[in-house]
């Protein structure tokens, strides 16, 4: 369909809750469309709404990059398990910035697909990660906001810059 411009740290649109999806149909499927094209030109292996600025809830996960193997979540509700680990993240929205974030190793979460039918998925492992980040992106959280202050510190130079740009 279409690669769209990133939306990148600062821009408002990534610090704002996203609203929910109410009608299931051609608008949603085609931004559906244009997230997934815009996350494989670009390499990801996640995208959310917002960062193609579209404020609502929907992302996409697909640590595999093989397409057709995308898993797309509308109005997603995220249960963390108990575990925990540790992983080095990055975020098409903040262009080389790299860091460890605590995560939950497993978690549960309901969605809508995109005919709006309910599933339920389970994931751990980097499958995980990748649903809480992008979840996170729907709260208007980054993956810096997560960061321990040794984190912050030792990315405060990168940090600084993209703030100024």
């Amino acid at each position: 369909m279409a690669v769209c411009p990133l939306s990148l740290e600062p821009d408002p649109v990534l610090r704002g809750p996203a609203g929910k999806v109410s009608a299931f149909g051609p608008p949603i499927k085609r931004l559906v469309r244009n997230m997934l094209d815009t996350m494989y030109a670009n390499d990801g292996i996640g995208i959310a709404a917002p960062q193609i600025g579209q404020p609502v809830q929907v992302f996409i996960a697909n640590p595999s990059r093989r397409r057709g193997e995308e898993l797309v979540a509308i109005n997603p509700q995220l249960t963390l398990g108990r575990s925990r680990t540790i992983g080095t993240e990055g975020c098409l929205s903040l262009p080389d910035i790299w860091g460890k974030v605590r995560r939950f190793s497993e978690v549960r979460m309901k969605a809508h697909d995109l005919s709006g039918k309910r599933y339920e998925v389970e994931a751990g492992g980097l499958m995980a990660v990748v649903l809480q980040h992008e979840f996170d992106h729907l709260q208007g959280t980054l993956f810096i906001d997560r960061l321990s202050w040794i984190e912050k510190h030792r990315l405060r130079r990168a940090l600084r810059i993209l703030a100024c740009e």
